[in-house]
């Protein structure tokens, strides 16, 4: 009798009932054509899926602005319609948008905006400056902290406003006085920032870089300030926004002499001639700059630092 094997016809591989092993050879033909088309196919998916989910994304990320733009515009027109105040008093988004288009062509409007952007930019960095090292050593030196860090709080909630008469006397009416009172209203939120990230530093990483070899100079620029950066990054942020608004508290009371002409002059020449449409339009300037600053500057950066320490999420 013949063996088993020897009259059991022989199927090809790939057939139904049989096992592949690993090495064996696919079967020409048909197969081999359809895995090349889903090969194709799978590549095409890949090509377009980023570029579908970063127009996606920006849809995402500029419809919601711009609704309540819109629906903001569309409030304010319908208060204007009830007549709650009158048209002088409470101008509609035509009238801004002409008295916008005037400061525009006659370049007061650039005038202010550029004059108040540089100041805030230059005493932003001067703040940052000085309190980067005042906050590290703050928070590394104990004595420091303790007798010194109430006052730097306090400073902090103390409105900016109040420095603008003794930097009036002090300074006179000269470009110093506005930048003092946005170093004394940026420079304590930079430092208590820094402070605040600094403690959320894990002990483990300063021992860690001292049993590594690393000086107080190398712990500090190598462990601390990487490990404590997403809170000084908020106490940047908030350095920026405290530094904005005491520029424009400098700007609308320190008026005349060398100062140049800013936003918060803008808005002082708007009440003086009580011409509320230029005041509409210094507000929202105003509010543009610390919008756009926002999203071009601390926003990406914010996001990349997060993503880098597996913190972002998808929302």
């Amino acid at each position: 009798m013949l063996a088993e094997e020897e009259i059991t016809p022989a199927r090809p591989a790939g057939a139904r009932g049989d096992s592949v092993r690993p090495g064996d050879q696919p079967a020409s033909g048909s197969t081999t054509d359809l895995a090349d088309v889903e090969a194709g196919r799978d590549v095409l998916q890949t090509a377009t899926a980023p570029v579908r989910r970063r127009g996606a994304a920006a849809l995402r990320a500029v419809y919601p602005p711009v609704l309540a733009v819109v629906l903001l515009l569309a409030v304010w027109q319908v208060v204007v319609w009830l007549e709650v105040q009158p048209i002088w008093n409470l101008p509609g988004p035509r009238e801004v948008a002409e008295a916008l288009a005037r400061a525009t062509a006659s370049g007061t409007m650039w005038e202010a905006l550029g004059t108040s952007l540089s100041r805030g930019v230059l005493g932003f960095l001067a703040a940052v400056a000085i309190g980067t090292p005042l906050g590290i050593i703050v928070a590394r030196v104990r004595w420091v902290r303790v007798t010194f860090g109430p006052i730097i709080t306090g400073l902090q909630v103390l409105p900016s406003v109040a420095w603008v008469p003794a930097a009036i006397i002090w300074f006179g009416l000269s470009d110093a006085t506005v930048y003092f009172v946005v170093l004394m209203g940026a420079v304590p939120s930079v430092v208590n920032g820094l402070v605040a990230g600094v403690d959320q530093v894990p002990p483990l990483f300063r021992r860690v870089g001292r049993v590594l070899g690393a000086g107080p100079v190398a712990l500090v620029k190598d462990v601390i300030l990487p490990a404590a950066l997403p809170g000084y990054l908020a106490g940047l942020k908030q350095g920026w926004a405290f530094s904005w608004r005491s520029l424009m508290a400098a700007e609308i009371i320190a008026v005349g002499g060398s100062i140049g002409f800013g936003l918060g002059a803008l808005l002082q020449q708007g009440r003086e001639l009580a011409d509320m449409s230029i005041v509409f339009v210094a507000i929202i300037l105003i509010l543009v700059v610390g919008i756009v600053i926002e999203l071009v500057f601390f926003a990406p950066i914010e996001r990349t630092i997060l993503r880098r320490r597996g913190l972002a999420t998808d929302a």
